[in-house]
């Protein structure tokens, strides 16, 4: 069995750029709009460009007692659009700091699109936990067929625009809203195999009808769940995380002793970021673990 671990940059946007960094903040160019936004990380004080933070639109501000809340500066649309590559994504800043995509997940985009193109075959993917569906557009562009699973009706809304924004309306994609587990049981039971598994679980969640999901407590079941809707031939397996406290070596642990008891394949475990521009400073943004034949 071969293993790799590393950090995967994703450093092949132009609409989207980290300026700069600097006491709990990351200054953002999304398109033409310039945004501050909290992350965890950022953990050192000194600002790299002070003079890039005078031309904020909008700055998101943590509460003490929880939340927080967007702080505008100066006028902006309500919703706007980006594109990486051939992928167009609508974004909008919503509560809880978020904007609607995640713009370090184009390393994973990037690679599961190779994969699925230099399949030379009919690619089936399902994508759990797929939000506005980001990961969505990637597989139908690369010419996959894919079914987007969140248990949210307003991010599956959303994953249908951006899927219609980047002209693959009449693309074979099933928008489903349910609870994961459920629908992977469901699943199960009508004997539907999928070639490739893309899951971006929350450290913490509800279903669509109030189900408790805890990452430390189900990951580990619900991939040896979805092993039982792989493909004879499946092409790929990935979970994403940002789960704090996480390594992503506990990532290639789980696929070690699930995907690839059965499966002969290439486990492969890291991080993955963004690089600030103009600069030497990465930021890490979560972990992944891949297995792929």
């Amino acid at each position: 069995m071969e293993r790799e671990e590393k950090m995967n940059i994703a450093n092949n946007w132009e609409d989207y750029k980290i300026l700069d960094m600097a006491d709990g903040q990351k200054l953002e160019r999304w398109g033409n709009v310039v945004l501050s936004r909290p992350d965890p990380q950022i953990i050192w004080k000194e600002k790299s460009y002070p003079q890039k933070w005078k031309n904020i639109n909008a700055t998101y501000y943590r509460s003490k007692t929880g939340g927080g809340a967007w702080e505008y500066n100066k006028k902006m649309p309500s919703q706007w659009q980006i594109k990486y590559k051939e992928l167009t994504f609508n974004i909008k800043p919503m509560g809880f700091k978020h904007t609607g995509l995640f713009p370090e997940q184009a390393v994973n985009w990037d690679w599961m699109m190779d994969k699925i193109r230099n399949a030379k075959r009919d690619i089936k993917v399902l994508n759990l936990f797929a939000y506005t569906g980001g990961a969505t557009v990637a597989c139908a562009a690369a010419g996959a067929s894919v079914c987007h699973v969140d248990s949210s009706k307003g991010m599956v809304t959303w994953a249908k625009e951006n899927i219609a924004s980047s002209g693959l309306a009449e693309r074979p994609v099933r928008y489903i809203v349910d609870d994961v587990v459920k629908f992977v049981n469901r699943e199960i039971r009508r004997e539907n195999k999928y070639d490739a598994i893309i899951m971006d679980p929350p450290s913490y969640g509800r279903g669509a009808n109030g189900e408790v999901w805890q990452f430390e407590d189900n990951i580990y079941d619900l991939v040896e769940l979805c092993t039982k809707v792989l493909s004879d031939n499946p092409l790929f397996f990935l979970i994403n995380s940002y789960t704090t406290g996480i390594s992503s070596k506990v990532l290639e642990n789980i696929l070690n002793l699930t995907v690839s008891k059965n499966y002969k394949g290439k486990v492969s475990s890291g991080e993955i970021g963004l690089p600030m521009e103009e600069s030497k400073l990465i930021l890490p943004c979560g972990i992944y673990g891949r297995w792929e034949n």
